[in-house]
């Protein structure tokens, strides 16, 4: 079963009418699940090489979180 069909079977229940709203969602979200990992699979710190200690979030980590936020806010719209 694939993620859309997924989503699709939670969301979709007999005698509701919100199938054309909630299939942009579910298209929407499947997208940012796919940003999301791939962002994932980026560096998220940099670690200065002269001093250890120093360390700094990646823009690849910002991404995350900023996708991450959108991802939680649509699956409470959904």
């Amino acid at each position: 079963m694939s993620r859309k069909e997924e989503l699709e079977k939670i969301v979709f229940k007999e005698g509701t009418d919100n199938h054309i709203k909630a299939a942009k969602l579910i298209d929407y979200i499947i997208d940012l699940e796919n940003q999301m990992d791939y962002y994932m699979s980026l560096p998220k710190i940099k670690v200065d090489d002269n001093n250890k200690e120093r360390q700094k979030a990646t823009p690849a980590a910002k991404l995350y979180k900023e996708a991450l936020q959108q991802y939680n806010n649509s699956l409470r719209l959904l």
